[in-house]
This record gives structure tokens, C-alpha cells and sequence, in this order.
């Protein structure tokens, strides 16, 4: 097993070992074995948030918490909707899923990433709040921002950490690819978990393709602990289970990797069936990625794999209870009703699917017209999921009968997530010729993010 990286940096007194990263052993980038873990160096803003992180505070994070379970229990949704307000928030040429819109803790604003690179926040009414534009132009942010009282931490493909002041929307700190920061990431896809003081995330590398866990400082955005043991550019987020004292994430090797939690201990991985194409000298293949976060439920994690299977996975030794197989790429995020005990998953075979968690028998399917490669959300009654067909649906959770959907302008693949009756969300630009390599891709309007209010 190759050696993590660990910074010796800990608050809580745990004890790091501290070795070479693998990507300076590999001479990937010059510039972050100089520079190594410089912190916030180069910041013109202020580079400190004062003391303000206890692990006390008051937290919103994608998918609804630590387990990632996009279950919203308290919340329902309206038997009919109409839009409210929308705007646009997405024009970028890049297929990955849109970043989740995700409340303030007090509900009170709505924090938009865009592939664009700006961030945008949102009174329920739709008034603008503020709108940040960041250096994260290329393809801008597809994870969603982890607010922590009244800071949002939010990871660019500019390979940069964001935190922004949720009331002005000022940057307060960054971290900085180019000069070395978090050892020079290509890309941060992943959405932060926070706990006990602490961030929690993955960043991508390339060359060689691989991707690296990190643990930081939210005050200052210095980093406290990193494994670099991940090969293929990992996307998915962090997912932390404190019961079972796990913290996990899958990556495009068609691994996921897991660690003791709090020590940070490695524990163990999981390794799906890949036949593709070698990569990073013969590392690992293509053929299972792993896109979607792991969702935690009752000492089991739940993911789907290009390998076209959906994994249940034994948390204390991450053993394979079950699978399920779609016949086509699993790329979305589970959700879990963890009262009624159904686990919810989308494939590219255009199905919404209910499974028993504990043997993976299906309970329904539905066919919601287009591939499904964003995150699932489930509230009391209802499952929202956006699909390729350009429409947000609702559909009963118990039998998975439609109540309703909504008409798009793009491909809707961010999570819905509901608040107090509104439903929030967020869907991809309309292009033509998108998979016409002979001609020009043309942008035809851009992606909106959008509010939906219940039909009076």
C-alpha cells in the first residue's frame, strides 16, 4: 500500500506520520513541490475568520449532512408547482452534473455555485443577495458549497477552496492551485463535510490521474492531514458516518476508500470490476468510476459504479453485501429514507429505482425519460429527481407513481432540495451539437437555477 501524505498540523492533539507526496515522487508539478502545503499564500483578502469554528455551529451541507443521505424528512412537497422566479447561473461547455443549491442554516438564503465560476446567493423571493464572481472561469463549480454558520466553503475546477461571507459574499479566504496550495490540484469537484472544527474534501491531480483526501483548517484554509493514496481524478464527496466511525469516498478508479474516523486511519477499499483502457502506468483501468457520493445508512454504504452496478457495501470492512445491476452506468447520488428503510438510485438506463436495503430486492421502477446523473432527494412523501429529458419529476415514494413534473430548459442534474415549500435546483446550458464532432458546439441559452413554489 502506498504511503499517505499527512501533515503533522492537529488541534486535537492526534498524532500524523509525515512522508513525501507521491505526486512530487512523480514530478507532476514542480510547482507544488516547491511550493508544498503553503496554505493561503498570496491572498490580498483578509486571511482569517477569527476564531469562529468550535464545531458548535450551525451547519448545512450537500445531501442534507455527514451521511449524505438527501433525505429531508420534514419537508413536502406541494401536489402541483409552478416556477417562481429563475435565473441563468450555467453556460459552461462540460457534462458533469451541476452544483446543488444548498440553504443558509437559518433557511433564510439559497447559495448557488455556477459552472461559470460564480456564486450567487438568493432571498426565497428570488432578490439577489449578492453574486460573486470568481477566478474559476473554465468550468466554475460543480460541488456544492458546505456552510458552516455564516461561511460558505465551496471547491472550484480552477483546483481553488473558496470561503465567502454568506451576508456580502466576500471572499474571505482561498487556497491557490498555482502557487502550490493543497499540492497543486487540478480540480476540487467534491462537496466539504464539516465536523468538530474541521473541513473535509477531496481535489483532483493530473498527470498522473489521481486524487487525494484532505482534512482543513476552515479559520484559515491550511491544511491539517491529506492522504494522496487515490488514483483517478475523484469527484465524489466526502461522506462521513460518526456511528460507525467511517469517512469515505469513491474515485474514478472504481475504488472507494475508506478511513477510520476521527483518527484517519486507513481502512480499507473497494474495488468494482473496470475492463477499460489502462491508466497512470497501469494503476488502475477505466470502466467502473465512481461518481456518485456514498450515502450512509444503519453501518452500510450505498453507490452506483460505471460498471453498471449498485453496491452495498459492509462499512467496518467494506466486504459487498449485495449489488444491483441497471445494465447502464450508475453516475447519480442515492438518497435514504431512513424511517421507511428504502434506498432511492437513478441510472443511465433512464430508471428511478426503490431497493430494499438490506437485500437489494427492487420495490419499483420508474422510467423518468432520460439518463439521471445528479443526486436524488427524498422528503416525506415525495422522491425529486432531475433527468436528461430536461424535466424535474416527483414521484410517490412508496410506489413510485409520478405526481408531477416540470418542463426545463437544459438538462436538469443538480439535486432538488426542498426548504420550508420551496423546491430549489439547478439545471445544465442548452447546446447544439454537443455530440456532433464535425461542427460547432453552440451555446443556446444558458442553464437557470430555479425556485418552485406549490400551485395556490
Amino acid at each position: 500500500m502506498r504511503s499517505p501524505n499527512r501533515d503533522t498540523v492537529s488541534e486535537r492533539g492526534r498524532e500524523r506520520s509525515a512522508s513525501l507526496s507521491r505526486r512530487r515522487l512523480l514530478g507532476a508539478s514542480a510547482g507544488a513541490a516547491a511550493a508544498g502545503l503553503a496554505g493561503c499564500v498570496g491572498v490580498d483578502l483578509p486571511t482569517t475568520l477569527g476564531g469562529r469554528f468550535d464545531g458548535t455551529e450551525d451547519v448545512s451541507l450537500f445531501q442534507n449532512g455527514l451521511r449524505r443521505l438527501g433525505y429531508y424528512p420534514d419537508e413536502t412537497v406541494p401536489e402541483s408547482v409552478s416556477v417562481n422566479w429563475s435565473f441563468p447561473i450555467n453556460a459552461a461547455d462540460h457534462t458533469a452534473a451541476k452544483s446543488s443549491p444548498v440553504p443558509t442554516p437559518d433557511g433564510e438564503t439559497m447559495v448557488f455555485g455556477g459552472d461559470t465560476g460564480k456564486v450567487c446567493a438568493y432571498a426565497p423571493s428570488g432578490d439577489l443577495r449578492w453574486a460573486t464572481q470568481t477566478d474559476a472561469t473554465e468550468k466554475g463549480f460543480h460541488g456544492s458549497a458546505a456552510i458552516i454558520g455564516d461561511v460558505a466553503f465551496i471547491g472550484g475546477y480552477d483546483g481553488d477552496l473558496y470561503a465567502l461571507d454568506t451576508e456580502s459574499g466576500d471572499i474571505v479566504w482561498r487556497t491557490r492551485s498555482e502557487d502550490g496550495d493543497l499540492d497543486g490540484p487540478l480540480a476540487i469537484g467534491s462537496s466539504p463535510a464539516y465536523h468538530d472544527g474541521s473541513l473535509y474534501l477531496i481535489s483532483e491531480y493530473a498527470p498522473p490521474s489521481s486524487g487525494a483526501l484532505w482534512e482543513i483548517d476552515p479559520e484559515t484554509g491550511d491544511p491539517t492531514w491529506s492522504d494522496d493514496r487515490i488514483w483517478g481524478q475523484a469527484h465524489p464527496s466526502p461522506t462521513i458516518d460518526l456511528e460507525v466511525g467511517r469517512i469515505l469516498a469513491g474515485s474514478n478508479d472504481g475504488v472507494v476508500y475508506c478511513w477510520e474516523y476521527p483518527s484517519l486511519e486507513f481502512a480499507w477499499s473497494f474495488r468494482a470490476d473496470a475492463d477499460g483502457e489502462e491508466q497512470a502506468g497501469g494503476a488502475f483501468r477505466k470502466g467502473a468510476q465512481i461518481k456518485g457520493t456514498v450515502a450512509a445508512h444503519d453501518g452500510y454504504g450505498y453507490v452506483g459504479s460505471w460498471d453498471g452496478n449498485f453496491y452495498c457495501l459492509d462499512l467496518e470492512d467494506g466486504s459487498e453485501e449485495w449489488s444491483f445491476e441497471t445494465g447502464e452506468v450508475i453516475m447519480s447520488n442515492p438518497a435514504v429514507d431512513t424511517d421507511a428503510d428504502v434506498v432511492y438510485m437513478g441510472s443511465d438506463d433512464g430508471y428511478i429505482y426503490a431497493l430494499d436495503p438490506a437485500s437489494g430486492e427492487e420495490l419499483w421502477s420508474t422510467d423518468v425519460g432520460g439518463r439521471v446523473i445528479g443526486a436524488l432527494t427524498v422528503t416525506a412523501e415525495t422522491v425529486l429527481v432531475g433527468s436528461y429529458d430536461s424535466h424535474l419529476y416527483a414521484l410517490d415514494k412508496e410506489t413510485g407513481d409520478r405526481r408531477w413534473r416540470v418542463r426545463n430548459r437544459g438538462r436538469v442534474t443538480s439535486a432538488a432540495v426542498p426548504v420550508d415549500g420551496r423546491i430549489y435546483y439547478a439545471e445544465r446550458a442548452v447546446f447544439s451539437n454537443y455530440y456532433d464532432n464535425e461542427k460547432e458546439t453552440i451555446l443556446e441559452e444558458p442553464g437557470h437555477g430555479y425556485c418552485l413554489v406549490g400551485d395556490e
